[in-house]
């Protein structure tokens, strides 16, 4: 189960889009406004919104996606939607929780406005994260599958817009491309072949990596937008785990002769001593783009010691 969440600014065209076709949209729940009319509903919660005039963006719009071939029960459904808005602290206010049925996984849309039933503001800060954290919650608690990566074989490709497209494009071509990187630059030269380009933010003054981006065409994205393990702190994780790898794997195919005569303990004694080996020269080469410099590396330790 997953969350996103968009916080807007009208209450029609959420009520329309959710509810109007009635053969791919079914009601299951509603706090505070009639449920049987799009405009009606709409009417109701723009009514309470007039109680906080200045408050321009009271439109709480929250997507539950199931994992594809889950099936629940409407009352549980229902049941995972109010808790969701209670733990996200969206309480003591109008809600509305649909059913849709048209696509490959089982989802929910969740309507609340966030004028409250006494006329109070309720607190949108970092909510789409808080309600990504609640959804897992909600998952392990439900005892429900966990969307680990994406899926690219149930994305209705169709449906998406050019942006968000472009957005599966790029996952897709990085995800091709990390087995044979070992640096950043590996990375780079590979998605230009593809017609990515590979933009970096760097800290001021020290010039020290700071973040990572790519662009296709006209659109932009963050490392960390296209998926979390793409920014620039896990690309490097995942580059300086390939070099271990590497390096471990030539060891013990230069030595492969000699590990029959050697006991588990001995062999696992020496693939740690590599690693601690690889570890030093690390410190010394850092040749990656945006590592430090052996000139800083130095400066560290004198300063340690």
């Amino acid at each position: 189960m997953i969350s996103k969440v968009s916080i807007g600014k009208t209450f029609y065209g959420a009520c329309r889009y959710i509810c109007k076709d009635t053969k791919r949209a079914i009601i299951l729940q509603t706090e505070g406004i009639r449920n049987y009319d799009y405009k009606l509903m709409a009417e109701d919660f723009e009514r309470q919104h007039f109680l906080r005039p200045t408050l321009s963006k009271a439109v709480f719009h929250g997507i539950i996606s199931f994992y594809p071939g889950e099936k629940l029960h409407d009352e549980t459904m229902a049941a995972i939607a109010k808790e969701y808005l209670q733990q996200i602290k969206i309480i003591n206010t109008q809600f509305l929780v649909v059913k849709h049925i048209d696509k490959k996984h089982l989802h929910l849309h969740i309507l609340a406005n966030l004028v409250d039933n006494n006329g109070e503001a309720i607190k949108d800060s970092w909510i789409g994260f808080r309600g990504k954290k609640i959804a897992q919650k909600l998952t392990l608690k439900y005892k429900l599958k966990q969307a680990i990566a994406k899926d690219l074989s149930m994305t209705n490709f169709e449906a998406l817009n050019k942006k968000e497209a472009n957005k599966y494009v790029i996952y897709q071509a990085i995800l091709e491309a990390l087995p044979n990187c070992n640096y950043v630059k590996d990375l780079e030269a590979m998605l230009l072949k593809k017609k990515i380009e590979t933009l970096y933010k760097y800290k001021e003054q020290l010039a020290k990596l700071q973040g990572i981006s790519f662009k296709i065409g006209d659109y932009k994205y963050k490392g960390s937008d296209i998926d979390r393990k793409f920014s620039i702190n896990n690309l490097q994780k995942f580059f300086y785990n390939q070099r271990v790898k590497g390096l471990l794997k030539k060891t013990e195919s230069k030595y492969a002769h000699l590990l029959p005569q050697c006991s588990d303990s001995e062999i696992k004694y020496a693939r740690d001593k590599s690693r601690d080996l690889f570890n030093l020269l690390m410190k010394i080469e850092k040749n990656e783009q945006g590592n430090d410099s052996d000139f800083e590396i130095i400066k560290r330790s004198r300063r340690r010691r």
